[in-house]
């Protein structure tokens, strides 16, 4: 592989493509809304401390998030209202699909733009793809920091 050709996309994330991708662009929400209700719990030691968490500024509704890495692997957390559910979806496709993967995989096989290539910017507005792209930057930076540590 040259390093011009981009690497393979980590397997959950490439599945969750292929599955927004197989549908239309009301069952992609419909899938959207379903990952919204799979968002995984804080752990306790975060549950009532927001100032551990970083706010996603970029996102309308008060997300938060706080990536760890502990012996190279990624494990992300993610807080977003049931009242946005896009916005949640999303962050629980990103706290699934970067948890468990290692600070190479996150950093270099994710690409930047994963939320344009699973087709939701048909199915929701240009601001909510520009909130969940910062959503993966912030991510991918606390990665770099606290890899870097």
């Amino acid at each position: 592989m040259s390093a011009s050709e981009p690497r393979a996309l980590p397997r959950v994330l490439a599945e969750t493509r292929e599955d927004f991708l197989a549908l239309d662009v009301k069952d992609r929400l419909q899938l959207l809304l379903e990952f919204s209700n799979e968002l995984p719990s804080l752990p306790a030691e975060y549950e009532g401390h927001p100032d551990l968490l970083e706010r996603v500024e970029e996102c309308q509704s008060p997300v938060f998030i706080f990536v760890e890495v502990a012996d190279d692997v990624v494990t992300m957390h993610a807080t977003a209202p049931r009242e946005a559910p896009t916005t949640r979806g999303f962050a629980s496709i990103l706290a699934q699909g970067l948890s468990g993967l290692s600070v190479r995989e996150v950093l270099e096989d994710v690409p930047d733009d994963y939320p344009q290539t699973i087709g939701l910017g048909v199915a929701v507005s240009p601001l909510r793809v520009r909130g969940m792209t910062a959503l993966l930057a912030r991510a991918k930076r606390q990665v770099r920091e606290k890899s870097a540590a």
